[in-house]
């Protein structure tokens, strides 16, 4: 499957600044209705004159009115006032949890007809296209914090269907860290920074996080996964995520099915490691939001498949975990993903607070033919998200703001409250009434009237957890059993780093016990990286392995990788551009970096446009490096700069090209054995072997 639909023609290479960069956001289609809909709130101020929000134009803006031009200001001056008391108020509260976030608007595409399962109006056609809108997130830090934490990520999908928005909110990993909502407070208290200092930021590395997880074993599994690459994504556009809850698909006869719904990126899922992460944190804090924008813009559209793991209610008891454990993966190769669409993101937002920070996702927003399990942390979230959007967003009017709008109109008996737009003209507006004909009326569900799958309910009132839920370690055990050396080895890493923050012993000591009924191998490591005693504990007996867990077996492609071009004066223009070319029709996203922006001159007198400086740019920045070499004016500098980001793309297993003029830069030696560094010299399938190297990402068989 071809991973990206066709986009312009980029024109020349380079970053932001470039030609190639033409910016998409106007991108709409001829027919997306939901982009129409929003035209009618874009507002263009640019050319226009400068006016109160009343529409009174000002003739100053920059001095408040005074008594003589040292005097006083005055009381009077309301312009002062208004401009001021709303710049005081812009700011709406944060969102407790998922506040540093971004989106893009996007389209579902139907593959085939999914009737047999559900009545859910936008899957019963193959082809048909909905519009969607997207915010992905990270969970603890606030929004000031950095992109590249590691940390569990969400995805919110809002589906603009003709029967209402439906919202599936999903998860960078199929479990989570609690197994009823009623924790849910608990968990975010502990992960969150502590209240005495507000340190750390956008970290669980301390102790209360990790004194939660050893007394609450059932975190364990989540953080786990949190702790493998899975924890620090190379981009939003190489994320899979689960929806771990538990939902119904109803069909038109009124059959139930258990469903679990997962995004496959058609990129793969593809991390960085843990020391990028860290860098990348304080070099480029935006560094996932400029990744997708970067994308879009350059009409490479990020592409995730919608599958569906199905499971009949009548097996609701087969496997050996409870299908309505949030805190259990359904393993792929015992329920297979049905891939059911596809949803591409071809349109960046234009304004970050009207558009990402004010969509509202709710998870109680389904149409017909979705429906609830008894999954507790589902059920606790049907009520919770609503609670967050009235207190985060002011007013019960906040589904009318533009980016919450269903397509379909919408029509009921609620009026008045903070902020409402609509003029309602009809006067009666309560239910059961003969002064409007019982209008609005309610719909029979025969014509499309929601009505909840009326599972059958018995037992007594008891705050209690089902038996079933309680193995915690056999399908941890089962996901490190999955993973290769290279992703154990990840996570053993980011492990010993996150308890190595912990400065309570004991709080060590608990997790390396729990972490030993997981792996005896693994925990003993850890506690010998962290200074505890090793455990006693005996790993769970569960030897299963699934591949479908491990980054792997994902696919891979040179395409979006960005190629770092380290070049100077005097290059070779016909080899360079030979190779810029071919880097440019693989897909390959290329930043020209030297010395200076001067435009860097080659050996014909051809220029190159110079994206980024050695200053202004960084290794971490960049998937592989391209090592040209050339001349400049500070020549002890610039060599030093190629050979630190030589040093950093080596040590990270990335892929290295070498130009003619750039093999004094990369020189084999006894203890390297350079595994994935291409050279140019009398290779005339350089560039091909470069853009297949790129395409395999590391090399973890580098020495």
């Amino acid at each position: 499957m071809d991973p990206f639909p066709p986009g312009p023609e980029n024109e020349g290479q380079g970053g932001e600044g470039s030609d190639d960069y033409k910016g998409l956001e106007a991108f709409e289609g001829p027919d997306n209705p939901k982009q129409q809909q929003l035209d009618e709130y874009r507002i263009r101020n640019t050319g226009n004159p400068l006016t109160t929000n009343s529409s009174l134009k000002k003739a100053g803006d920059s001095e408040q009115l005074k008594a003589g031009v040292r005097g006083p200001a005055l009381r009077q001056d309301h312009l002062f006032f208004e401009k001021m008391t709303h710049f005081l108020r812009e700011e709406i509260p944060e969102r407790v949890v998922h506040a540093r976030g971004y989106g893009a608007y996007g389209e579902f595409e139907c593959y085939e007809s999914m009737a047999e399962f559900t009545k859910a109006g936008f899957l019963q056609k193959p082809g048909k296209k909905t519009p969607t809108f997207v915010r992905f997130s990270t969970v603890q830090g606030p929004r000031g914090s950095y992109d590249t934490a590691r940390d569990l990520r969400c995805k919110g999908v809002k589906f603009y269907t003709e029967e209402g928005n439906y919202d599936l909110t999903t998860i960078a990993m199929p479990v989570l860290i609690n197994q009823d909502a009623m924790k849910f407070p608990d968990v975010i208290h502990a992960y969150q920074s502590k209240a005495d200092d507000g340190i750390p930021t956008a970290s669980g590395a301390h102790d209360m996080f990790w004194d939660y997880v050893a007394n609450n074993q059932e975190a364990l599994h989540m953080t786990l996964w949190v702790m493998s690459d899975r924890g620090i994504l190379r981009s939003y556009r190489m994320m899979e995520s689960w929806a771990i809850n538990t939902y119904l698909f109803v069909n038109a006869e009124e059959i139930p099915t258990f469903v679990r719904f997962v995004w496959k990126p058609v990129l793969g899922v593809h991390s960085l490691l843990q020391d990028e992460a860290l860098k990348i944190g304080g070099i480029d804090p935006d560094f996932h939001r400029r990744d997708l924008r970067e994308a879009i813009d350059k009409g490479y559209y990020p592409e995730y498949e919608l599958g569906v793991q199905l499971i009949p209610m009548d097996d609701e008891f087969k496997f050996d975990f409870d299908v309505l454990d949030p805190a259990k993966f359904w393993p792929e190769e015992l329920v297979p993903v049905k891939l059911i669409g596809k949803m591409t993101l071809n349109r960046n937002i234009s304004n970050e607070h009207a558009e990402s920070e004010q969509v509202a996702f709710n998870p109680a927003n389904v149409v017909p033919g979705i429906d609830f399990s008894n999954d507790p942390v589902l059920q606790g979230r049907l009520m919770a998200y609503q609670s967050a959007q009235y207190h985060r967003l002011g007013s019960a009017n906040f589904q009318d703001l533009p980016i919450n709008r269903p397509l379909c109109p919408f029509t009921n008996n609620t009026r008045r409250g903070h902020m409402r737009y609509r003029i309602d003209t009809d006067q009666v507006n309560y239910h059961q009434n003969s002064l409007a004909d019982n209008t609005p009326y309610t719909v029979p569900v025969d014509e499309g009237g929601y009505e909840y799958y009326p599972t059958r309910v018995e037992g007594h009132k008891i705050r209690a957890r089902s038996e079933s839920f309680n193995d915690w370690f056999s399908q941890p055990r089962i996901f490190w059993n999955s993973l290769t050396p290279v992703e154990k080895q990840h996570t053993i890493e980011g492990l010993s780093y996150q308890l190595g923050k912990c400065r309570n012993q004991s709080v060590r000591e608990q997790n390396v016990d729990i972490l030993a009924k997981v792996d005896e191998g693994m925990a003993a490591v850890v506690a010998d990286n962290i200074g505890v005693r090793r455990s006693a504990n005996s790993q769970v007996d569960a030897e299963a392995r699934y591949p479908s867990l491990s980054q792997y077996t994902t696919p891979k492609s040179p395409a979006t990788q960005k190629a770092g071009v380290l070049i100077g004066d005097g290059y070779d223009s016909q080899e360079v551009g030979r190779t810029l070319e071919t880097l440019k029709q693989n897909g390959v996203f290329v930043a020209i970096i030297s010395d200076t922006l001067n435009p860097a001159r080659g050996s014909d007198g051809s220029t190159l446009k110079v994206d980024e400086t050695f200053l202004t740019y960084s290794p971490y920045l960049v998937d592989s490096v391209y090592v040209v070499g050339g001349s400049a004016r500070n020549q002890v500098k610039f060599d030093r700069d190629i050979v630190e980001f030589v040093r950093v793309a080596y040590t990270h297993f990335k892929p290295i090209g070498v130009a003619t003029t750039g093999q004094n830069y990369v020189i084999a030696t006894p203890q390297n054995n350079l595994a994935g560094v291409v050279y140019a010299a009398d290779n005339p399938n350089f560039g091909d072997e470069f853009v297949e190297a790129i395409g395999t990402m590391r090399f973890w068989n580098r020495t």
